[in-house]
């Protein structure tokens, strides 16, 4: 698989932590090291709970450290559907808690004096359609949000007008969220291997809490709460650009081959866009469509370097944040950030933070994990895509042999019987070697499929992936599907 680090992550060295070993008691387990986990963490700590924060890798190794980092409440053309499907309150309440957001954002950084980039800028939302941009405009401003419909941009190329948000804000999360880090118990290289009630197993020992929270992109256990059945996932594609120009807002394509835009210091800008469903990229070349659009927008520019991430996004486009189900009183869960990860772990982190210390919040019940989900077609369709990547898994053999697969290319083939995924790897001599892995899932069994981009094999059900010998690179599966023959 090619990997690349982000920009975050080659400009800011993150402090290593010791695996977890013996047996403890916590006040607050909190199972993940991204950014929802430590701005919890943080959080608690500064109200005096004791918590643990276990990371299974390294901090920040999953999505965090490949986010745009922008901090914004416009999260698309989003508030006058909201207001349709879930209401005016609701609505209302979401935009409310993301502006609060923001606001925390400034507060921490300014009372910590973090060097970290802030800065406050307008961020922008473009399309084609705009009786569609002037309707969002209308329905934001009616919920209270800084809004108004503007025609000119600064984007070298044409749209029909934007709805812009003032106040936003964009960072480099790295370097704040490093900030944070001094006096948190923080656990790295501690993989969860077992969970009973709230007692945590990894390879080092145990660890016994009065409260748990999942904060791990997405959930680490299936039942109860059925995520995997609420949500799917997404992969969206990033080049950082030096020498292009600078940018004094931030930029969101809200068509389907939409941009986004963000400056990221003296002339680099950050182009994003060409994603897909996790595990529906047959034919590849999202990073290709970013480099001809930079060579057409930004002539001369030079790619620093490209990276991916991945999201959860669930069917009615609000996250799930409290308690992981009704049967679990004292289990939370943070998930579901459709693509907005440093507004909604902000608003996580708030808003677990309330709900542990038994405080009142008034967002609860529209991030509530428990809530009413309307979009019932959304839900059809993650239940459909699962059932046929299942049905595709058990009664089709493919009728293609190794030979088929030419260089530097992968697919699934049939071996001695057997439905095998494979990847004909190119030596620095000119010779080929062959990469053989099982295609079953071993999350929930579906049928795994490659991924051109990033030669990896990918879940269309859940977004699980893995590399060319099989090795885990993406939950929620906890094991590798392993080399075979």
């Amino acid at each position: 698989m090619e990997s690349t680090k982000s920009l975050w992550e080659k400009t800011v060295s993150v402090p290593s932590y010791p695996s977890f070993t013996g047996d403890s008691h916590t006040d607050v387990l909190i199972i993940g090291g991204g950014i929802a986990g430590i701005l919890t963490a943080y959080m608690l700590t500064e109200k005096g709970v004791r918590c643990t924060v276990l990371e299974a890798a390294s901090l920040f190794s999953g999505q965090t450290g490949r986010t745009t980092a922008k901090i914004t409440s416009q999260h698309g053309l989003i508030y006058e559907k909201m207001i349709r499907t879930h209401g005016f309150t609701t609505a209302r309440a979401y935009a409310e808690a993301s502006e609060a957001a923001i606001a925390e954002y400034r507060r921490i950084a300014n009372e910590k004096n973090i060097e970290c980039e802030m800065e406050t800028l307008p961020a922008y939302v473009y399309s084609t359609d705009r009786e569609a941009l002037k309707r969002e405009t209308e329905s934001a401003i009616a919920l209270g949000l800084p809004a108004s419909f503007v025609i000119e941009t600064e984007l070298p190329f044409s749209a029909a007008g934007a709805v812009r948000f003032e106040k936003q804000a964009q960072f480099h999360p790295l370097k704040f969220l490093t900030a944070l880090l001094p006096g948190l118990e923080i656990y790295e290289n501690s993989p969860v291997l077992a969970i009973k009630g709230r007692s945590v197993t990894v390879p080092g020992g145990s660890i016994h809490a009065k409260k748990l929270i999942f904060a791990t992109n997405f959930p680490k256990i299936n039942l109860p709460g059925f995520y995997f059945m609420r949500m799917h996932r997404e992969r969206s594609y990033v080049i950082a650009l030096e020498s292009a120009f600078h940018l004094h807002g931030m930029y969101y394509g809200a068509d389907k081959d939409g941009f986004s835009l963000r400056g990221a210091g003296d002339g680099v800008i950050l182009l994003g866009g060409a994603g897909h469903r996790t595990g529906k990229n047959p034919d590849g070349g999202s990073f290709q469509t970013l480099k001809q659009a930079a060579e057409r927008l930004f002539p001369g520019a030079q790619i620093l370097c490209q990276w991916s991430a991945q999201d959860c996004m669930t069917p009615d486009h609000i996250p799930y944040i409290g308690r992981f189900s009704k049967n679990t009183p004292d289990t939370y869960v943070a998930t579901g950030f459709c693509k907005w990860g440093m507004t909604s772990a902000m608003v996580a982190a708030k808003l677990l933070c309330d709900l542990i210390r038994r405080k009142p919040n008034r967002y609860a019940s529209v991030f509530s994990p428990s809530r009413k989900l309307v979009g019932i077609a959304a839900i059809l369709s993650d239940g459909i895509q699962t059932a046929g990547s299942l049905a595709k898994q058990v009664f089709y053999l493919p009728n293609r042999d190794a030979r088929t697969i030419p260089p530097g290319h992968g697919g699934i083939v049939q071996i001695g019987g057997h439905k095998r995924g494979v990847y004909r790897e190119i030596l620095p001599d000119g010779k080929t070697k062959l990469h053989v892995v099982s295609v079953k899932c071993p999350h929930l069994g579906c049928e795994l499929v490659w991924n051109p981009d990033e030669k990896s094999w990918d879940c269309p059900c859940h977004g699980s992936r893995f590399d060319i010998d099989g090795r885990l690179l993406d939950g929620p599966a906890e094991k590798g599907v392993g080399k075979t023959r």
